[in-house]
This record gives structure tokens, C-alpha cells and sequence, in this order.
């Protein structure tokens, strides 16, 4: 179709050049054509759009449709009637093109918000004013001449050219302003250049006399059609999503509406005046212009600064959650347009908070301002990297779904050296979510679906307690919803909503009161018989709204709330309370449960945990305390004499997580433990990393060298199980052999299993 105008305007100008028989009739008839193809365009263009975009073409169609009208009239008067006069009806359509034309052009989008566009007319009003200066000396003030004895067609006469360059100013500031819908608006701007020449040039050979019916200007309406036509039928194929990302102004667009004025008054000035005066007044002309310009250009950097803090974050000087959002909007739209990828990932410090308790507020933000530093030296120029929350960052990546893989693992290797804030050595752990949104997806989530997805993925990391990256599952939500929504309140203090902390916090409290928490058992089997070796207990919480939370749920605020002493003694309690259900009926089992590094500098933790087994009639050797490689040991030394002195009563020691914290081998050396628990996070790649594999095998090796038992966690498949049995790891645990069971649950398991406890470690003092 546009090929096709293109064509038929070439064709009418070579029979009006050429002066061909019939080129009056031709000229009229054509030039009327055009028009009606242009509002043609112009309907096709408004269907096909939505919201502003289409206020925009509609306003077109009238524009072009009073012109065709006044065309159509201009014809009849001079083919049929054989003579033309001025002002005439047609002149009543004429005058609708520019008027609408400008209404249209103020509600393009992506080129002003709405709060602006006066400004935009009163700069188009300058800008057509000074041109119109400049215009009135060179040729309108003939066309004045001509008509200044009927008042109704001076006006018609001055309101032509000074409406049409109205609509030239206003179509160029929108040009310079706006970010999308780019290529439209060039065509459109072209069409607006030749309308407004041709119109010009049609008042100055009026007023000569010279125009004739048939003049080569009537090119310059033809071929303003045809560039309106290719405007409005490009705009079709074009993305309607709005753009609202607030911009600043461009150097273009500040001086602009004042270089005419600048022109045109000088031009002005010079015809009108001479001498000193017309010095003057040009100097002060060129004075308030500078003055303008001057203020403008303070105003854009002071926006500037204002859009910089709005949009980034203070202590890291990252992307804070509104610019994220935009940019993660943006990319779905790029992504459904080009077929590409986007990523989000998500992720989030844990134990932050301990940080902060223990060393003070300042030495957590500059925790934060070096992992900020790392996150940016770990991705690329064109991704986007935020902090969103206290503790929590994203990032947006844009590319192939093996690029945000390779970004998110490389992310995750970045937290392996420790970071160094105040003299101490912090070894921090994220949690990490992926979600993506590949080209061959059926369904096309939106911006913030996609950041929804990191975060289930980011919280379900945070539940199972594993680390690396969890990329987005669908079975991650919307049943885990809820869950997330907890996490992020307990954790964070809401950065996106979710129950009140107050209202979880007082559940909390009171199930623990009532002892409503359970504790689930994940088994443990011996690698070279596949016999039980043991259980460990796991507490959960069975809330009655959000269903059983697990530990990642729960425990921060547990920490948070000084909670952490009463939960252990539920979990030691109900632990032992079945330990010696099972003893009872003749099925005895190990027992391991977890303990955190301030509970075990508690010198009468020893007592209670003895008392607590002798009050149920259990050897302690039955027991298996684990600790956890927890980010700062307040008292290293008060410690370890609680650990010697319960192994000294007979109860298991065992390190949990190893290999999770940079001091690992150090506890090895001077901990008294009986027992080497190694971290799911080395586990899970030996089957495909040979690197992990040798570390595994180098650990399981040591920890035989130093008679202490070895237990593997997270086994989820036979080939794992398989190769930790080849490097002589003792004990192992994961879904592999059975996922967590209730009480009862263990109880059946007794009954068809052989129980044989782990072999006792040689007794040591480090």
C-alpha cells in the first residue's frame, strides 16, 4: 500500500511537471485523492491501535478528512464553476488539518506526560511565532497586502502559515523528545515539513498572482500524503504498550523554541530598525535567549540529580526497585518483539541480620556496599543489577538462557572468598532464585511475574538450606506462596507485602508455648551395608492458614526474638520424648538434633542434656548434638569446653554443614567432634564435577585420618550414593533413601530395618 501511493505520486507529478492534457482536472482530482488515501491510513492506523495512540490517529482522520472536504469543494469551484474564491467554504475544512493535527501531535506517546503538554504548545506557540516573525518579513506581509481589506481572509490569509508552522514546531519538539514509536514520527515530522512549504508557497504566489491551477507545488500536498499514509500504516505493527519511564530533556529540545526567536527577531529587528537601536534590541534578544537557555540547562541537571536519587540507592549507589521495575518492564516488551530471553534473578544475604546485631549497623552497610561491588563485577555492562530490600538484590539479565545461567553461577562462586568488614572475616551465604522467561515459552509473564518467580525460587532456596542456584519451577507456586510471603516478613520487614510480622510473630510464640511445633525424622543409612544408622530430627511448623512451614520459614525470626533457647528445648524435648518411645518397644534408634553455635556456649548445657536423658532412661550415646558453622562464634573457647564436656558424658558431637563456612578446617583441628557432616552443596555435583569429587574424596579422607565419622547430606540419587560409597564415606542421608517421616512414621520404619549406630570416634582432645 505504500509502495503502491508511492508510485501513483510519482506518476501525478510527471503529468504535472510535464504539463500533460488534462493536468488541470488531474491536479484537483488527484490532490483530492491523496488526501482521501491519507485518511484512509489514518482509520486503519486508529483500529489498530489502543489508549492514546489511537486519540492520535482519530485526530488525524478529522485533520485530513476536513482537508479532502475543502479539496473536494476547491475543485468543484474550479472545475465545474470555473472560477476559485477566497475565503470560500473549502477554507473551513482547509483550517481543520493543522488545528486537529496539532491536537494529535500533543498526545503522541513517549514524547511528553501530560502535565507538560501546555509547555509543549506554549514552546510550539514561540517556536511558530518566530518563524512566523521571520515569514511576515520575507513574504506574508504581501499576502496582508492583498487581503487587509476583508478582515475575514487576512485572518484565514496569517492563520494558514502561522497554524502550519504551529504543527511543524510542535511535530519537531516531539520528534527530539520522544523515545519510541521513532520511525512513525520521522515520516510524520517529513509530511508536516512538505505540508507546511506547500502552504507557504501557495499564499506567496497567490498574493503575486502567479499560481495557476496547475503549479509543481501541488507536489509538495501530494507527497505530504504519501509520507502521512506510510506514518500512520507503520505505526500498525508497532507495539501500543505505553511508555512511561519519565526522561530528561535533550540538549536539542532546550534550545529549540528559542533558536527561531533568536532568527527571526534579529531578522526582524534588522528590517524594521537601524542603527544603534536595532543593536540594542538584537543584543537583548540574544541576552534572553542565552538567559533561557542558561536556566533550562541548570534546571535539566538539577533533574537530573533528582531523577538520579529517585532511581538509585544511597548506599550502594545500585538500581533501587522503581528502576528495576522499569528496566524489567522494558525487557519483557523487548522480549516479546525480538523472541530473546530475560532473567531475573533474585537473592538474599542470610544471617544479615547477625551482622548487624553483633558487629553494629555500620558494619552491615558496608557489608552490603561490598557485595554490591561484587554483584556488578559479575555481570555485564547491559544487565542490570538492584538492591531491593535490606539484605536483598537482583539482577536483570538479557540474553541466551545459558548467558544467565553462567551470570547467576558466577554470582553465586563471588560469595566462596570472605569479605572483610572492620577487622573480621565474613563469610556470607546467598540464597538465589532464577527465573526465565526463554524464547519457546507458551506463555509470555509479565515483568512482575518473572520477579515473582525469582523469588519463590529464592525462598525455596532459603527453605531446603541448600545453596547454589534454584532456578523457577511451576511447582514452586502458588502453593508456596504464602511461605514466601512469611519469609519476606520474618527476614525483611516486608518488602513486598506478605502477613504482619506482629500477627506471625505472636503465632510463633504461642506455638512454641503450646508445643505445637513437630519434629520430623530424616533417616540415616550406613553406605556400606545400607543399614539405618540413624535419624535426625527436623522441627516444622503446622501452621493452620499456611499449612507445615519448614525451618527457613520460621527460624530468622526465631533469631531475631531471642526464641532460639525455647525452640531448642521443644525440638530436644519431642526428640527425646520419641527416642525413648522407640526404646520402650524394643526398637531402639540414634537420635541427632541440631543446635546452634550461642546455644552451645551455654556452660549448663552439658547438665540439661544429660538430665533430660536420664529423666527418660536414655544412654547418652544415643544422642547426637549437631552444630553449625555459624557466622561468628561469640566465644570460641566456652565452646569447645562445652563440647569436650558433653562428649566427655558420652554424647555425639558432629559439625552440620561443613564445608558451607571458610573455617571448616579449622573447627576440624580444634573441635572436639565425633563426626563429620558434609555439605549437601559439595554433594550434589560429584556425579558431574570432577573437581567436587576430589574435594569430597579429600575431606572423607581427613576426616578417616582423624577417626571421626563421615555423613553425607543431600543424596538424591543412586549414582551419588554410589560414588561416596567408592571414596569411603561412612554415613549418608537425602531423598534418595527416604525423605523426612513423622514419629509413626519411624516407628514402621523399625520395625523392617536392622539398626546399627555409627562406630564411636576415637576419644580426643584438640
Amino acid at each position: 500500500m505504500i509502495a503502491g501511493s508511492g508510485v501513483a505520486a510519482v506518476l501525478l507529478t510527471i503529468w504535472l511537471v510535464g504539463e500533460f492534457p488534462g493536468a488541470a482536472a488531474a491536479d484537483n482530482v488527484g490532490v483530492a485523492v491523496f488526501a482521501g488515501y491519507a485518511v484512509v491510513c489514518a482509520v486503519l492506523a486508529a483500529r489498530a491501535a489502543s489508549g492514546r495512540m489511537r486519540n492520535v490517529w482519530v485526530c488525524f482522520a478529522i485533520a485530513f478528512g476536513g482537508w479532502t472536504a475543502g479539496e473536494v469543494l476547491f475543485g468543484y469551484q474550479d472545475l465545474v464553476l470555473g472560477h476559485t474564491t477566497f475565503p470560500s467554504a473549502a477554507d473551513f475544512g482547509f483550517i481543520l488539518c493543522p488545528i486537529f493535527s496539532c491536537l494529535a501531535l500533543v498526545q503522541w506517546p513517549g514524547g511528553v506526560a501530560g502535565r507538560y503538554r501546555v509547555r509543549l504548545l506554549l514552546d510550539g506557540l514561540v517556536f511558530a511565532l518566530s518563524l512566523f516573525l521571520l515569514a511576515w518579513v520575507l513574504v506574508l506581509r504581501g499576502v496582508y497586502e492583498s487581503f487587509r481589506d476583508d478582515k475575514v481572509a487576512v485572518g484565514l490569509a496569517l492563520a494558514y502559515p502561522l497554524l502550519d508552522l504551529m504543527v511543524l514546531a510542535v511535530a519537531g519538539l516531539v520528534l527530539v523528545r520522544a523515545v519510541t514509536w521513532r520511525l512513525p514520527l520521522v515520516l510524520l515530522t517529513a509530511s508536516v515539513v512538505l505540508l507546511t512549504v506547500s502552504d507557504i508557497a501557495f499564499a506567496w504566489l497567490t498574493t503575486q498572482g502567479t499560481y495557476a491551477a496547475v503549479f509543481p507545488i501541488d507536489v509538495g500536498w501530494v507527497a505530504g500524503t504519501v509520507f502521512f499514509g506510510a506514518a500512520a500504516l507503520t505505526s500498525r505493527g508497532m507495539d501500543a504498550t505505553p511508555d512511561t519511564t519519565t526522561r530528561l530533556p535533550t540538549s536539542v529540545s532546550l534550545w529549540l523554541p528559542y533558536l527561531p526567536l533568536l532568527v527571526g527577531g534579529t531578522v526582524a529587528t534588522v528590517v524594521v530598525l537601524d542603527g544603534v537601536l536595532a543593536v540594542t534590541v538584537i543584543t537583548v534578544i540574544v541576552a534572553i535567549c542565552l538567559r533561557q537557555f542558561v536556566a533550562s540547562w541548570e534546571n535539566r541537571r538539577l533533574m537530573r540529580m533528582v531523577t538520579d536519587q529517585a532511581l538509585r540507592d544511597p548506599l550502594t549507589g545500585l538500581a533501587n526497585l522503581a528502576l528495576f521495575n522499569d528496566r524489567l518492564a522494558h525487557a519483557v516488551q523487548l522480549r516479546a518483539r525480538d523472541a530473546g530471553a530475560v532473567a531475573v534473578l533474585s537473592l538474599d544475604l542470610n544471617d544479615f541480620k547477625v551482622v548487624n546485631d553483633s558487629l553494629g549497623h555500620s558494619a552491615g552497610n558496608e557489608l552490603l556496599t561490598q557485595v554490591a561491588d561484587r554483584l556488578v563485577k559479575c555481570v555485564r555492562a547491559g544487565d542490570t543489577v538492584a538492591r531491593v530490600g535490606g539484605d536483598e538484590f537482583a539482577v536483570l539479565i538479557e540474553d541466551r538462557v545459558d548467558h544467565s545461567l553462567a551470570i547467576a553461577h558466577r554470582i553465586v562462586e563471588a560469595f566462596d572468598s570472605p569479605f572483610h568488614v572492620e577487622g573480621e572475616s565474613l563469610l556470607m551465604r546467598p540464597s538465589v532464585g532464577l527465573a526465565v522467561a526463554a524464547p519457546d515459552d507458551e506463555l509470555e509473564p509479565s515483568g512482575e511475574q518473572l520477579f515473582r518467580r525469582a523469588d519463590a525460587a529464592m525462598y525455596a532456596a532459603k527453605r531446603s538450606r541448600t545453596e547454589g542456584v534454584h532456578v523457577f519451577s511451576p511447582e514452586m507456586t502458588p502453593a508456596n506462596t504464602e511461605q514466601s510471603a512469611l519469609l519476606r516478613v520474618s527476614d525483611h520487614g516486608a518488602r513486598g507485602g506478605g502477613v504482619s510480622a506482629v500477627q506471625l510473630l505472636g503465632e510463633l510464640r504461642q506455638a512454641i508455648d503450646r508445643r505445637e511445633l513437630d519434629v520430623v525424622y530424616q533417616p540415616k543409612y550406613h553406605l556400606a551395608t545400607s543399614e539405618l544408622a540413624g535419624v535426625e530430627a527436623l522441627v516444622r511448623w503446622p501452621h493452620p492458614v499456611h499449612g507445615t512451614l519448614n525451618p527457613g520459614d520460621f527460624l530468622p525470626m526465631v533469631r531475631r526474638h531471642g526464641l532460639m533457647g525455647a525452640l531448642t528445648d521443644l525440638v530436644v524435648d519431642k526428640a527425646l520424648d520419641h527416642a525413648a518411645g522407640w526404646v520402650a518397644t524394643g526398637t531402639p534408634v540414634p537420635v541427632a538434633v541440631n543446635l546452634f553455635a550461642a546455644t552451645m556456649a551455654d556452660t549448663d548445657l552439658p547438665d540439661k542434656i544429660v538430665a533430660a536423658l536420664e529423666s527418660r532412661g536414655l544412654a547418652p550415646a544415643g544422642l547426637t548434638v549437631e552444630i553449625t558453622e555459624d557466622l561468628i562464634l561469640p566465644d570460641f573457647k566456652r565452646t569447645c569446653a562445652v563440647l569436650q564436656e558433653l562428649r566427655r558424658r558420652g554424647v555425639r558431637v558432629a559439625i552440620d554443614d561443613f564445608g558451607s563456612g571458610y573455617s571448616a578446617l579449622s573447627y576440624l583441628r580444634e573441635l572436639p567432634i565425633d563426626e563429620v557432616k558434609l555439605d549437601r552443596r559439595f554433594i550434589g555435583p560429584i556425579i558431574w564435577d570432577p573437581r567436587a569429587g576430589e574435594v569430597v574424596r579429600a575431606v572423607v579422607s581427613l576426616a578417616q585420618t582423624l577417626g571421626l565419622t563421615t555423613v553425607a547430606e543431600g543424596v538424591e540419587n543412586a549414582e551419588t550414593a554410589e560414588r561416596l560409597r567408592d571414596y569411603g564415606c561412612d554415613v549418608a542421608q537425602g531423598f534418595h533413601y527416604s525423605p523426612p517421616l513423622s514419629a509413626p512414621g519411624v516407628t514402621a520404619l523399625l520395625r523392617a530395618e536392622t539398626i546399627r549406630p555409627p562406630a564411636p570416634a576415637a576419644v580426643r582432645w584438640n
